[in-house]
């Protein structure tokens, strides 16, 4: 009892600590890489069809329409609030797997897992509110690696369960149920952040203090680029809700801070491959296991999901983690790279779309996660490093925002059965030229760009930026 005290009086330990718990228990969804062969299966019985071309698309408009207003509401309501939502509609999600019969259940928990994804930014932001700003990159480090772990503690634990025990779908969804009930629950345990970034309260305003790009306290280490929603001037936490004034206040500083990040042209061309990369990876992951499927059929082969995305998550985290090491003048190679690494990509997922092997589709999935999280993760930390802790949030919510727009666009064209509601494979080949066209774009930019520096060097000095962020990405998720 002593102990706990002490852990609640410790400042930030605390909330990094029960924050990290439910990154954990959040993430750990046995269940998770087994949902199409559940969905297609005897369990539920619906067909791949189905679930391909009307329930998947479901949760894709749903989210659309979630995403802007939870942005928002997630710092009005100061964080928390948004947490505890998230784990209930966890727990919602697994009830319905569990117990809920039939295709308009099925239905009806696409809009309830829309939810789920759509508030993760508060997850994302809450530790910046209640922790001073010179523990930033500890707090943040932690974190990643409580998701991490518990995805893929989740994922591999899932795969022995089946593989080893040979435990039928249900209860790997009932254990799942257990684990996110868990998350919940410690979510009370969180402190109550006092103010928001942008909906501060009168008594926050008055007391803010709007320090220089690099000032903030242990800057030389601290900052990190998934500092999404961070508060500025740390001196008030009494800020108390927010009146029409503040609101007022807030949509103005919202324009400012909107048109500090897209004025540079770096941060532009940055932002417009994040956008475009991300809305093709999440249509990639939404419907990888559908493709696996779809070459060994999970009613009559052994299923390996649970593996392979353990080996991704590790994978991709190791990519992410050499990002930081590597020297390069991003300003003048930065695009040549997402263009190589792009054109990587586009490989891989148009292997698994004309493979016939499983183990070949496996080997593309893994390739293609993790040249995505080695740019996604340059991305971050080349917008964190040219922009204010504002403009990064504002920036964060907007290419997630058009990224997901992106992602509807191409659901609504390619896979909603009211158009052409094309088949797994012509959707995988879609998507790889999807990747290749983004790869094209960004070569001859990457090109125009290396050799206009070597004709006039001068031209293409910029202003050193702040000190570069570490390598954490924790919006990219869905891993």
């Amino acid at each position: 009892m002593h102990c706990w005290a002490k852990l609640k009086s410790s400042g930030w330990v605390y909330p990094t600590a029960i924050l990290s718990l439910y990154g954990f228990f959040a993430n750990c969804r046995v269940a998770e890489p087994f949902l199409t062969p559940y969905l297609i299966g005897p369990n539920k019985n619906i067909s791949a069809e189905v679930v391909t071309n009307y329930l998947f698309p479901i949760w894709t408009y749903s989210y659309l329409a979630i995403l802007c207003p939870v942005f928002l509401l997630t710092d009005l309501l100061r964080y928390k609030p948004v947490i505890i939502v998230q784990g209930l509609f966890l727990v919602t999600n697994y009830v319905l797997l569990c117990f809920a019969p039939g295709l308009p259940a099925m239905t009806f928990l696409q809009v309830n897992y829309a939810v789920v994804t759509a508030t993760e930014v508060a997850y994302f932001s809450y530790i910046y509110s209640v922790i001073p700003p010179e523990k930033y990159q500890r707090a943040t480090g932690y974190l990643r690696a409580a998701m991490l772990t518990g995805y893929t503690f989740g994922a591999t634990l899932g795969q022995m369960l089946i593989s080893l025990a040979g435990l039928d779908y249900f209860y790997i969804n009932a254990i799942t149920l257990g684990i996110v009930s868990v998350a919940f629950l410690v979510s009370f345990w969180l402190p109550m952040p006092q103010r928001g970034m942008f909906f501060k309260g009168k008594r926050a305003v008055a007391c803010d203090v709007q320090p220089q790009r690099g000032e903030w306290p242990g800057a030389a280490g601290a900052d990190d680029q998934t500092v999404v929603m961070t508060v500025q001037g740390a001196a008030d936490r009494g800020g108390g809700l927010c009146g029409s004034d503040d609101i007022i206040r807030a949509g103005r500083q919202l324009w400012r801070s909107f048109r500090e990040s897209y004025s540079s042209r770096q941060v532009v061309c940055w932002s417009l491959w994040w956008a475009l990369a991300t809305a093709g990876y999440n249509m990639v992951f939404n419907y990888a296991q559908l493709m696996w499927d779809h070459i060994e059929p999970s009613s009559n082969s052994s299923v390996y999901n649970g593996a392979v995305e353990a080996v991704c998550t590790l994978v991709g985290a190791a990519a992410a983690f050499l990002a930081g090491y590597v020297k390069v003048t991003w300003a003048v190679w930065g695009e040549l790279a997402l263009g190589t690494f792009s054109s990587v990509g586009a490989g891989a997922v148009l292997l698994m779309g004309l493979t016939s092997s499983i183990w070949a589709c496996y080997a593309g999935y893994v390739i293609f996660k993790a040249s995505y999280m080695l740019l996604i993760t340059i991305t971050t930390f080349q917008i964190a490093a040219n922009l204010s802790m504002e403009g990064y949030a504002l920036t964060f919510g907007i290419n997630t925002f058009i990224s997901l727009f992106l992602q509807t666009t191409l659901t609504a064209i390619v896979v909603d059965e009211k158009v052409f509601g094309m088949d797994i494979v012509n959707q995988f080949i879609i998507y790889g030229c999807y990747y290749a066209a983004i790869s094209v774009v960004f070569l001859i930019r990457g090109i125009y760009t290396a050799s206009t520096h070597y004709r006039h060097p001068k031209q293409t000095k910029t202003k050193p930026p702040k000190p570069e962020p570490s390598v954490d990405v924790l919006h990219a998720e869905r891993l």
